[in-house]
């Protein structure tokens, strides 16, 4: 389960860091999106999220009746403390997934508007540049192409500033990747060490249990 969620995870911050540049990846990982937004891709997306919710919902369950168990015991179970870390690593891991899939849903939403976007700029400078010739254009018609031009103007700079804004949250979004990423290394190194406690825990039980035994024995004989 954890190496699953490792891949997905590595596999979601590699599509989020090909968004930022432009590379033959970008565009292949744009028309794969948008190829799954059709037909039944968005019915299996929400029901792949609605399963790990509900995976997650449990593994919060799981976390709280731990540590229930653990206020009412009179000593700490290393059992349950190593079943606690696994449980809050699986539940990190799982909503890391689910906010790094958002996040890539924006992204690719904001970039096929920039797109279509960029199409219209094209088109209008295009139509700029016929008007500007004045070949068999027509006074009337030429006012109102360049009153839509400069109708667009303004949108254009509206939404070049807003991409400027998403360019910089999808920055900061890249920082917290890394810092939950580092988060997710530091759990996994403290749920190896919790297993490495509790092998230790119970070789000393053993040992304690056999010493026990002989000591039994030499009593009885």
């Amino acid at each position: 389960m954890l190496q699953l969620l490792y891949a997905v995870i590595f596999a979601q911050m590699f599509v989020i860091v090909s968004f930022l540049f432009k590379t033959p990846a970008r565009k292949l990982i744009i028309v794969t999106l948008d190829r799954l937004k059709r037909g039944r891709g968005p019915v299996v997306f929400k029901t792949v999220a609605a399963t790990l919710l509900v995976v997650l919902a449990s593994s919060l369950y799981s976390i709280s009746k731990i540590q229930r168990r653990n206020l009412d015991a009179p000593v700490v179970n290393p059992t349950d403390q190593v079943l606690l870390s696994k449980h809050t690593l699986e539940a990190s891991l799982m909503g890391f997934v689910l906010f790094l899939s958002l996040m890539i849903d924006r992204l690719h939403h904001y970039i096929r508007e920039l797109r279509l976007l960029r199409k219209a700029m094209e088109a209008a400078k295009k139509q700029s540049r016929s008007f500007e010739d004045g070949k068999r254009v027509s006074a009337a018609l030429y006012k109102a192409l360049v009153e839509e031009i400069s109708s667009l103007k303004p949108k254009i700079k509206k939404l070049e500033s807003e991409c400027e804004v998403k360019a910089s949250k999808a920055k900061t979004l890249e920082a917290e990747v890394e810092a939950l990423r580092k988060q997710s290394e530091g759990f996994l190194m403290e749920y190896d060490r919790l297993l490495a406690d509790n092998q230790n825990l119970r070789s000393q039980l053993q040992a304690i249990d056999h010493s026990s035994f002989h000591a039994l024995n030499k009593k009885r004989t």
